[in-house]
């Protein structure tokens, strides 16, 4: 069964939000690539593979707390999707907070995300 490019990601966030990274892990290609262009305070970074998808999100998983996740936003053209969206997260270590606008374009084949490029702006949230 074929799904829009739109409901392969909106699976993907659903896991995330769960913390499922397996679940994560089943919505993305074994080659995916995924591009973060990195903020004022999270520096970029590139992961390839399930691999590097599986180090991204158990990053953010373990290392914050996610206060607000919020879709402004789905742009869908054929297999390419652009998400506007926002979060709220804490670091756990230090209880830090941050708040992030982000645009994510995603390209989905074959009911898999293919690639991922997110471009986003962070700053400290107020106490």
């Amino acid at each position: 069964m074929s799904h829009s490019a739109k409901t392969v990601v909106e699976t993907m966030f659903a896991a995330f939000l769960e913390g499922d990274v397996e679940k994560i892990l089943s919505t993305v290609s074994e080659d995916t690539d995924w591009i973060y262009h990195g903020t004022q305070v999270i520096p970029k970074a590139r992961f390839s593979g399930k691999d590097g998808v599986k180090t991204f999100f158990t990053n953010i998983l373990s290392r914050t707390e996610m206060l607000r996740f919020e879709i402004d936003q789905y742009i869908v053209e054929g297999n390419r999707l652009v998400v506007l969206g926002g979060e709220h997260q804490r670091v756990k270590r230090s209880g830090r907070e941050l708040k992030q606008k982000w645009v994510q374009i995603y390209t989905v084949g074959n009911n898999l995300i293919v690639r991922m490029e997110e471009f986003a702006t962070t700053e400290t949230a107020e106490s």
